[in-house]
């Protein structure tokens, strides 16, 4: 029987992109439920990979990019979040945390058969990554509370394709059962 891992997409942010003015409220209103999500997920052992975006810096690795954003102005979303010594970090270049990543390898050493996806954009990277884990096999559930969108509309249109499309499990963090 596989195990369960949560998966926290592109959450460590610096918030310097063209879109952020909108994802900022949405980022804010997930953090508490990621935050609660992460902390579950450590007490019951259960891993925690963060898969983020590299802000095109191919020579930066996972302290670099957290010291960037804990530098930047929205230090305070990214803080509480910040990824403990067990986290495993995957640094991605596009939107889909299996994209030219070594997530696939990792997932199966590990006997991960489930994935819990929080973090954002929900109508790119999370979608994507959704699909990219179902049509690997996965099991996919993405608590509703625990992703943040640019645009309101398509991310809940990407959340019923997620269920619908992909049989993902898309309840509230905290009717979810890891």
């Amino acid at each position: 029987m596989g195990k369960t891992a949560v998966i926290v997409i592109d959450m460590i942010n610096t918030y310097d992109h063209p879109d952020a003015d909108l994802l900022l409220p949405a980022a804010r209103t997930a953090v508490p439920a990621i935050v609660d999500l992460l902390d579950r997920a450590r007490r019951q052992d259960i891993p925690v990979i963060y898969a983020n975006d590299n802000f095109g810096q191919w020579r930066s690795h996972h302290g670099e990019l957290l010291e960037t954003a804990l530098a930047g102005p929205h230090a305070d979303l990214v803080e509480p979040l910040r990824p403990d010594k067990e986290s495993l970090f995957v640094v991605k270049a596009r939107h889909s945390i299996f994209y030219e990543t070594p997530l696939s390898y990792l997932l199966r050493d590990q006997d991960i058969t489930r994935v819990v996806l929080c973090g954002q954009v929900t109508e790119q990277c999370v979608l994507y990554s959704a699909l990219d884990a179902h049509i690997r096999h996965l099991e996919v559930t993405v608590p509703r509370d625990a992703v943040a969108h640019i645009h309101e509309d398509l991310a809940d249109a990407a959340l019923r394709m997620m269920e619908r499309n992909m049989d993902a499990h898309v309840p509230l963090s905290t009717e979810l059962k890891l």
